[in-house]
């Protein structure tokens, strides 16, 4: 990665919910230029409230996630050919990156079955795996926040 993008705004932003029988579900998090991290979930299953989590990051984990998403090639992609938000839920994708800004919008992706079988296998790909690790990441993160 070079310096530019080292140097440059980031912020990333992942959404996933939908809205059904327990009201509106979400989990929700945010790396902000700040290095702060912002989480939260939101399930009424049981009456659940909302959790929300807040942290700073060092710039080191900040370089990592930057790294991470400069590999996957994301900022290349377009989300025109992937499967439309339905009953089952929608997610959201948004990084700025150095004077890159991209967001994305699709459903719920239960399996890989679903990536593969969508319009664009490859972009959707890069995108469903980029989500995991990203979820991996912050969920270590927010795990020791709680004091799990």
């Amino acid at each position: 990665m070079g310096s530019e993008e080292e140097k440059g705004e980031f912020y990333l932003r992942y959404y996933v919910g939908h809205k059904g029988k327990f009201g509106h579900e979400f989990l929700e998090f945010e790396f902000r230029p700040d290095g702060k991290l912002r989480y939260a979930n939101n399930s009424n299953y049981k009456n659940d409230t909302i959790i929300r989590k807040e942290v700073y990051l060092t710039p080191a984990v900040l370089r990592e996630c930057r790294r991470i998403i400069a590999e996957s090639e994301i900022m290349k992609e377009d989300d025109n050919n992937w499967p439309e938000p339905d009953r089952v839920g929608r997610q959201e994708l948004e990084i700025v990156m150095g004077n890159e800004h991209i967001s994305f919008t699709t459903s719920k992706i239960g399996s890989l079955v679903d990536v593969q079988s969508s319009a664009d296998p490859e972009g959707l790909r890069i995108f469903y795996y980029l989500v995991q690790v990203t979820h991996i990441s912050h969920f270590h993160i927010v795990l020791l926040l709680l004091g799990f």
